[in-house]
């Protein structure tokens, strides 16, 4: 299809909480095909539906030349002592800054077809499934920030040019 646009921090589609998906639906197979195309852009991770404009729940990722799509993700689960990891969202351009991550993550999910996906990893593939969850849930990373580093990067997203 085609590379969308992604929508940026102050945009409600943000922090809506995504609607689930009906596999096979034309729809779906539309908004699948346009995640792809839009992750696949060098130095992405991760696209989530609303981060195009679409309330539904299904993203994209991009990690280590593996490129895939998952409809309906939940996280069933996550393990490990959370780690401080330099984050970065497309939605927020231009800053990365520390947020606690878990360093494994697993993801159950379907495909188009309705059939049983199951994604996990660890590192920068962990990372990227509890990001792209959390956007499926109205959720932005800043927000899971300490309080001291979320006032900087607030004070930081208000004097970006983009805002």
């Amino acid at each position: 299809m085609a590379e969308r646009e992604i929508r940026i921090f102050g945009d409600p589609v943000l922090r809506s909480v995504c609607d689930p998906v009906k596999p096979g639906d034309a729809r779906a197979v539309a908004l699948v095909a346009d995640l792809l195309d839009t992750v696949r852009v060098p130095g992405r991770a991760g696209v989530a539906a609303n981060q195009i404009g679409v309330g539904l729940r299904a993203f994209s990722y991009n990690v280590d030349d593996e490129v895939g799509y998952v409809i309906n993700p939940e996280i069933v689960e996550v393990s490990g002592e959370p780690v401080l990891v330099d984050e970065g969202c497309l939605s927020v351009p231009g800053f990365f800054f520390p947020r606690l991550r878990y360093p494994f993550a697993r993801v159950r999910g379907v495909d188009l077809e309705g059939n049983p996906v199951e994604l996990s990893g660890e590192g920068l593939m962990a990372q990227a499934l509890q990001h792209e969850v959390d956007h499926l849930d109205g959720h932005l990373y800043i927000e899971g920030l300490e309080p001291e580093t979320k006032r900087e990067a607030m004070r930081a997203i208000r004097q970006a040019p983009w805002y």
